[in-house]
């Protein structure tokens, strides 16, 4: 039996999902900007999976909600949408931007690339924790600062950043900001409730939610104006033009239809973490890397004296699964870690358990006993 604790880099598609996805593939198979039949039933399958989805941003179900919500091809796509949207809709404004030193590369990459363009830009790093507090957020603000990417939960040590609390304070000091969140970690397993976080946009991702890969959304908050990237038939209110993935759409709303109440989840991480923490806590030279605003379904912790890929391949040979970091950087070095600071030794030999709702304590024995043949089997070989 196998034990699958990498939901951060994706997560297995629920029943659900793969349902509602087989059937639009093959009875409801039309294009949803055809006029006929066969078309309207897809438009209404893309209507039904944008309210569905719309529980996700904590959004009321009105039209003038719903037409917030763009769908994308996932998280990259819904981050590059908003990032170059806003700056080329605000760089006459200003040229200055702030993100933070932890951001997924999706957003990451966005930033420096604006910045050769011609753009500022200030990266806040964390604390030796992994925290970053809305004071720092904020005070790399500047007057005339135009965009603000800043991500709700890390994918690597899980920290919460105080999005409410800093949008608040950037938004008196920099009223011209485009303010955005990458919710992709958040979104399904928190709470989202995003006119109070009063976020320009905000991205998810299909497939860490137990939706197929290959679709997200993209929230942009009424009257904010941000230019598309791909032009055409205008589908998906002119921000992202080209016929609609209606499976994969469609399958993303059952997803979130399926997902349990937070409480049901919440009450599984906090049990797995615990009993997660306590495990490695027992095994000599493990350090663990524990923000003090943190998710309990992402876990990280250093097997100091062992590299990260050899310890993912042992698990993966007892049909455990977990990560080194990110799965976008295929086994490269963290720039999540590199930030805190750590010594080399633990940056390279970190571990990423992350956590879904159907994983069990017998996931979590399995993972723990794993590691422990690991530590002892490759010392011995040294």
């Amino acid at each position: 039996m196998s034990a699958y604790l990498d939901n951060s880099a994706t997560t297995r598609v629920s029943a659900a999902a793969v349902d509602k996805a087989v059937a639009m593939m093959t009875v409801e198979f039309g294009n949803p900007s055809s006029l006929h039949t066969m078309g309207h039933h897809a438009a209404q399958a893309v209507t039904a999976a944008r309210r569905q989805v719309a529980t996700l941003f904590g959004l009321p179900q009105d039209a003038a909600s719903l037409s917030c919500i763009t769908f994308t091809s996932g998280g990259t796509e819904a981050n590059n949408l908003a990032l170059f949207g806003a700056a080329a809709a605000r760089g006459r404004r200003g040229r200055h931007m702030v993100t933070t030193a932890i951001e997924h590369p999706s957003v990451l990459e966005v930033m420096h690339t604006l910045e050769k363009e011609g753009f500022s830009l200030t990266v806040v790093e964390p604390d030796a924790n992994g925290d970053i507090s809305a004071g720092a957020l904020a005070d790399a603000c500047r007057e005339d600062t135009v965009l603000v990417a800043a991500m709700l939960v890390n994918n690597e040590l899980g920290t919460v950043l105080p999005l409410r609390e800093a949008i608040q304070k950037i938004r008196r000091r920099s009223p011209l900001a485009h303010i955005h969140c990458d919710a992709v970690q958040a979104a399904g397993k928190l709470p989202l409730k995003v006119l109070a976080l009063d976020a320009d946009s905000v991205s998810v991702s299909g497939h860490k939610l137990h939706a197929p890969k290959g679709v997200g959304a993209l929230y942009v908050k009424r009257g904010v104006r941000i230019l598309p990237r791909v032009y055409g038939g205008g589908q998906e209110r002119q921000l992202r033009s080209g016929t609609e993935a209606v499976p994969l759409i469609a399958a993303f709303g059952a997803a979130v239809e399926a997902l349990p109440p937070f409480s049901e989840q919440y009450a599984v991480f906090h049990a797995l973490e615990a009993q997660l923490e306590e495990g490695l806590s027992a095994i000599d030279g493990v350090v663990l890397h524990r923000p003090q605003n943190r998710v309990p379904y992402i876990v990280n912790a250093s097997v100091c004296g062992f590299k990260s890929e050899t310890l993912v391949h042992f698990l993966a040979s007892r049909e455990v699964y977990v990560s080194s970091g990110s799965a976008c950087a295929k086994g490269q070095q963290s720039h999540v870690l590199q930030a805190l600071g750590l010594p080399k030794e633990q940056s390279d030999s970190a571990l990423r358990i992350s956590l879904c709702a159907d994983n069990t304590a017998d996931d979590i024995d399995q993972f723990l006993a794993a590691l422990r043949e690991a530590t002892a089997s490759l010392a011995s070989v040294d």
